[in-house]
């Protein structure tokens, strides 16, 4: 499933549609999949600790259950797609919602250790189809005029999403004086945590019936009268509509459908374009990112934080987060990605180097010197900030334009799968790295943010102010 790509008629780029605050709407309704990918990403932060004292497993089985649901990331964005083609962008987000919203009951009351893994790798899959449809539609959906700022609610809901997980966590923790296993309706607090993405859930699916079909999917499947309509309504009457109709279908008959044969060539298997798009995925992950958002709360404990107090860190990252991702909104077009990128990495690689130097003192009584604790506060702030400034968002965007024409769907499938590899190999392996030394762990990945420069410097070529044509 790709997006339209074709240039539109002679006042199509331009054109306002008479209702923008509905196509508004349309776009937040269907970002709010990005809500739910950002939610239940982070969500199972909160209760990491209890799980592994409710069931009494060490850190290699625990990381197995935390890093599970991306296996159904993988294949439910590899899925996705084909899906959507053969029964629409919004029966796909239906199906979505229900699988998110089945999967918080089963997590919430799991009945051992291997059904909350089963029940992870269901919310998954609804997360990897929730990552591909909700761009696909928007940019689909959105008129040429606003795709840009309408394509953006995207990322913005992910990162809200991960926030408002970590703002509930903490009022639930706090509900239940502090303890992570203590009761809440009837629950332990970490079920209760897992449950409320019914909430989202729900809302997500209501929301998806009151949105529009694709024009394209309608188009496709020859409903062009019912895609006029859909056009008039969110581009405006004043655009030629049978034009725009005739432009869609014309550009679905001669897309060329890249397969993976299409990727293969050069020295080492892939045409070297394919291994940069990989590179940029695999060093996005090998930052250790997502321990931010998977383990911060465990993090911070292990070095002698209280619950309460490791919860709030946990939610102040990610307002830091937001924060990030604004400014790489309102700079990624004016300065560049890879300015943006090189950026990024020289502010991750300090913000990094300082957590792993304050996490090398030993504890006393429980807890880090004073100096060290603040530096390592302050640090892992300042390597979010850096990551969701830069990386966060340039490298998508890379992905989105850096391939030709002719294999950007196979490349980006390829770059984006390596994306999901690289996650699940960061999220397993940490407890039992943590569990090794917290300190060289930090090592590691300040080394990676490292080795990031050297790698945009020398092989990742600037796409800003360039068409997609340009690319090859």
């Amino acid at each position: 499933m790709t997006s339209t790509a074709q240039a539109p008629q002679p006042g199509a780029g331009t054109a306002h549609p008479e209702h923008l605050g509905h196509v508004i709407f349309i776009a937040a309704a269907a970002a709010m999949g990005g809500f739910l990918f950002g939610y239940d990403s982070s969500v199972i932060n909160g209760a990491v600790e209890a799980i592994r004292d409710r069931y009494d497993v060490g850190s290699a089985a625990l990381a197995q259950v935390i890093a599970i649901a991306l296996i159904g990331c993988a294949i439910g964005a590899a899925t996705a797609g084909r899906i959507a083609d053969r029964i629409g962008r919004i029966r796909c987000m239906q199906i979505a919602a229900a699988l998110f919203t089945v999967s918080a009951v089963g997590s919430a009351l799991p009945f051992a250790l291997w059904d909350l893994a089963f029940w992870r790798i269901i919310g998954g899959f609804a997360i990897g189809m929730a990552s591909v449809i909700g761009p696909a539609y928007i940019a689909e959906v959105a008129p040429p005029a606003y795709r840009g700022r309408l394509g953006s609610f995207q990322q913005a809901a992910i990162v809200i999403g991960i926030a408002v997980s970590q703002l509930v966590n903490w009022g639930l923790l706090n509900a239940a004086g502090g303890d992570q296993r203590g009761k809440l309706m009837g629950l332990e607090v970490w079920q209760v945590m897992l449950g409320v993405m019914v909430v989202p859930a729900v809302l997500y699916g209501l929301l998806s019936f009151a949105i529009p079909e694709s024009p394209r999917f309608l188009i496709s499947i020859g409903k062009r009268e019912r895609a006029r309509e859909i056009l008039a309504e969110v581009e405006g009457k004043g655009v030629d509509l049978d034009a725009r109709v005739n432009e869609i279908e014309h550009a679905m008959k001669s897309e060329h459908k890249s397969s993976f044969k299409d990727l293969l060539g050069g020295s080492f298997f892939f045409k070297p374009i394919v291994w940069v798009g990989i590179g940029l995925s695999v060093f996005q992950q090998f930052v250790g990112i997502n321990v931010a958002f998977y383990y911060s709360s465990t993090l911070w404990q292990s070095v002698g934080v209280d619950p309460s107090d490791s919860f709030l860190y946990s939610f102040t990252t990610s307002i830091i987060n937001i924060v990030g991702t604004v400014i790489a909104m309102i700079f990624v077009d004016r300065i560049g990605r890879k300015p943006l990128a090189l950026i990024g990495s020289v502010g991750m690689v300090v913000g990094l180097a300082l957590e792993a130097w304050a996490f090398s003192y030993h504890l006393v009584d429980g807890k880090l010197p004073a100096t060290q604790g603040w530096v390592a506060l302050v640090a892992a702030h300042l390597f979010v900030l850096f990551f969701a400034l830069s990386w966060g968002v340039v490298v998508w965007v890379f992905l989105g334009e850096m391939f030709p024409n002719r294999i950007r769907a196979a490349a980006l499938g390829v770059a984006a799968s390596a994306q999901w590899i690289a996650n699940w190999a960061i999220t397993a392996s940490f407890p039992s790295l943590a569990d090794w030394n917290l300190s060289g762990t930090y090592v590691i990945y300040t080394i990676f943010a490292a080795l990031s420069i050297p790698f945009v410097l020398k092989f990742v070529k600037e796409t800003k102010g360039k068409t997609l044509e340009e690319m090859g």
